[in-house]
């Protein structure tokens, strides 16, 4: 579904990621973990489309990104962002059924079935109760699930999520990872997911991509990577794992470890 090809990714002189060389299938959830500046957003945004690599190639199945028409392109990919800048007064429905303007062709006004899918998805977030309400005046937890609401309206088979459980209450965060999990199970859908909370990988996550922050990279299954030893590397921080039942819990070791 998704590969790149000898990514690097830098800012000045910095190297953020170097010789990247990964592959995403459909069916597959991977969590993008590393510390602040590591690269994380950088990279999903190179993803995305909106920045250039600065070497190597990023391909959607099997079309280097640069040479995907922005519609089509639109068509293969939904981008959640970390930050929401409104500069316009929009309505939560216009908002989301914006997000369908890749499947409308040459029509200029959005169809039934578009309208049905916008408040599908806003159901599905728990602001269907918002939908004539201005986006500028949301709170942060219910912009981001009108947001999420949008990216799930886009209908792409690859979803690039950045923190998506940012903002939220602890009730939409369960319930947020809880929907992502079933589109996990979707054959056709690939996810991509930046997050800061090692816990949400593990009841999520299928494989984890670990940015050291030095341009060094890991990848593979969540089992393989969610171990002591290459999150404390990662994190800069070591890290106990707890088993509770059958659920397995990450947290910060109190003391510096020998």
């Amino acid at each position: 579904m998704m590969q790149t090809i000898d990514l690097r990714l830098q800012v000045a002189d910095r190297v953020l990621i170097d010789a990247l060389d990964w592959q995403v299938a459909a069916g597959q959830c991977w969590c993008v973990i590393g510390r602040n500046g590591a690269g994380k957003s950088t990279l999903l945004s190179a993803l995305a489309g909106l920045r250039a690599p600065d070497c190597g190639t990023i391909q959607i199945a099997g079309r280097r990104l640069a040479d995907w028409p922005l519609q089509a392109l639109a068509r293969e990919r939904a981008y959640l962002a970390q930050r929401h800048d409104d500069a316009f007064s929009y309505s939560v429905i216009d908002t989301v059924l914006s997000a369908r303007h890749p499947h409308q062709g040459s029509r200029y006004w959005e169809s039934e079935g578009d309208d049905q899918i916008a408040h599908a998805t806003l159901a599905m977030l728990d602001v269907a109760h918002l939908v004539q309400r201005d986006v500028r005046s949301l709170s942060g937890g219910e912009r981001q699930r009108v947001a999420i609401a949008a990216v799930l309206a886009q209908d792409t088979p690859l979803l690039l999520l950045d923190e998506p459980a940012n903002a939220l209450d602890l009730a939409h965060q369960v319930s947020v990872m809880h929907l992502l999990k079933s589109l996990r199970h979707d054959p056709g859908k690939a996810i991509i997911m930046v997050t800061h909370d090692v816990n949400q990988v593990q009841s999520l996550a299928t494989h984890v991509l670990l940015l050291m922050g030095d341009g060094l990279w890991q990848a593979g299954t969540a089992e393989q990577m969610m171990t002591s030893a290459l999150l404390g590397k990662c994190l800069g921080h070591p890290i106990d794992i707890v088993r509770h039942g059958t659920r397995l819990f990450f947290l910060p070791a109190e003391q510096l470890h020998e």
